[in-house]
């Protein structure tokens, strides 16, 4: 039985994925079991030393799913700090396969197949940091609160002038 880990609502998850790659699942998995659960920044630095020809794919698919963790955290208008991303899940499922032929003696053919791999690649915002990055979040907008209702006051005060004494002087008959 698998047990899941719940997270709070406001951390921030991004994911990309690659179809199609021309490359064998089973040899892209070898390259992929080194990343999981590393920091993306730690994860990038792995695959770029990594000798491995799938390590320039999955590296490019880490790129865009920090990428579209950025501009999802732009778009909620939270500011995220990349250096707290992790992959939170990595895996490799296999493709399409093209089916070949290869000429063989007296005519005949023998057939072959090349395959492919769609790589997955998600990345998250570690709880903690999330948990930081609110409560900085709800700091800032307590410090402004003030300045904002002191504006909205003033505002409101040159817009509509208050009943009374300061009204306009009535004209004598």
């Amino acid at each position: 039985m698998a047990t899941s880990v719940v997270q709070p609502a406001s951390v921030i998850e991004a994911k990309a994925m690659a179809k199609h790659v021309r490359m064998s699942p089973q040899k892209i998995r070898l390259v992929i079991d080194l990343i999981r659960g590393h920091r993306a920044e730690d994860a990038l630095h792995i695959l770029e030393y990594t000798k491995k020809r799938a390590a320039k794919d999955i590296a490019k698919v880490l790129r865009s799913a920090i990428a579209n963790a950025e501009r999802k955290a732009e778009d909620a208008g939270a500011a995220l700090d990349v250096d707290e991303l992790f992959v939170s899940q990595c895996f490799v499922n296999e493709g399409s396969r093209w089916k070949r032929l290869r000429p063989a003696p007296m005519g005949r053919a023998f057939r072959y197949q090349r395959r492919t791999a769609h790589i997955f690649v998600a990345v998250a915002e570690h709880h903690v940091a999330a948990s930081e990055r609110e409560t900085a979040a709800k700091a800032s907008a307590a410090s402004e609160k003030g300045v904002r209702g002191a504006v909205k006051r003033a505002r409101k005060a040159l817009i509509n002038p208050p009943k009374g004494g300061a009204s306009k002087p009535k004209a004598k008959k």
